[in-house]
């Protein structure tokens, strides 16, 4: 019995002691607080709240805001989101060192990745635009071109293919070709085949093409001083103000050069 109680003495000195040191710290911690200068104290929760933003955006989740319509209707221009950038895995340091994530990115996935075109201003200049840019809650962003206006830094876009797929435009429809597979399939056909519901929207529609080839052989015939056939003249000429697609453009300008000139290796 004597034992017992002698635990229990214990048990109550230790909880005792231990309560005691919690209070006083507590204690310290708001006499501390009450005699720092209250400028300091701003800086130094400032510097904090800097510093978890900057380890939750580069290796947790980030806000960005949508700036182009190349993802209507899923996503509007000015539309805010939250990135997982733990999932595929984050960068070490902005632009440096990327780490392992635990999933790849597939197929249909929404991704954010960094503009190709992008040039870099350095480490340090991203950390702070990322830092600001999440502390005014995406209101103000310092990377800027000579216009003002805001560098594009990231573009977000949905995974149309996997590495080894080949992909051609024809008409304004993709068509896939997958890695191992022999057949094209259009990207319509294989989202429809998969119950994918996103819609996938078109600028220019199906029938505004035979202008559009039309105005891309006009201009192969004027580019080799040959006269054009008169009713090419009159298609291309129901093209003109319209959206191009300088892909389809292009292309029909390319073959009727290669059909005049087979010749010519270029």
């Amino acid at each position: 019995m004597a034992h017992k109680q002698d635990v229990f003495d214990r048990i109550q000195a230790l909880t005792e002691a231990f309560l005691t040191r919690r209070r006083r710290i507590r204690r310290q911690k708001k006499e501390k607080q009450k005699a720092k200068n209250a400028v300091l104290d701003w800086v130094e929760a400032f510097i904090w709240a800097a510093g978890w933003v900057l380890l939750r955006n580069q290796y947790l989740f980030q806000a960005y805001r949508i700036p182009s319509g190349s993802m209507i209707d899923t996503l509007l221009i000015g539309d805010h989101i939250f990135v997982n950038k733990f999932v595929y895995g984050p960068e070490l340091l902005p632009g440096f060192a990327k780490l392992p994530g635990p999933v790849k990115p597939r197929r249909n996935d929404i991704i954010i990745f960094e503009n190709p075109a992008y040039i870099g201003r350095g480490t340090a200049f991203d950390v702070a635009q990322r830092v600001i840019y999440m502390l005014t809650f995406t209101l103000v962003d310092i990377d800027r071109d000579e216009k003002g206006d805001p560098r594009i830094h990231f573009l977000i876009k949905r995974a149309a293919g996997v590495a080894g797929d080949r992909f051609v435009i024809d008409r304004g429809e993709m068509k896939i070709l997958f890695a191992g597979e022999d057949r094209w399939v259009r990207e319509r056909d294989y989202a429809a085949d998969r119950g994918w519901n996103h819609r996938l929207s078109r600028l220019i529609a199906a029938d505004d093409y035979p202008a559009q080839e039309a105005m891309g052989k006009l201009d192969a015939y004027q580019s080799i001083g040959r006269e054009p056939p008169p009713d090419l003249a009159l298609a291309a000429g129901r093209g003109r103000g319209s959206a191009y697609d300088s892909y389809a453009i292009d292309r029909a300008w390319l073959e009727t050069l290669r059909g005049a000139q087979p010749h010519d290796a270029r």
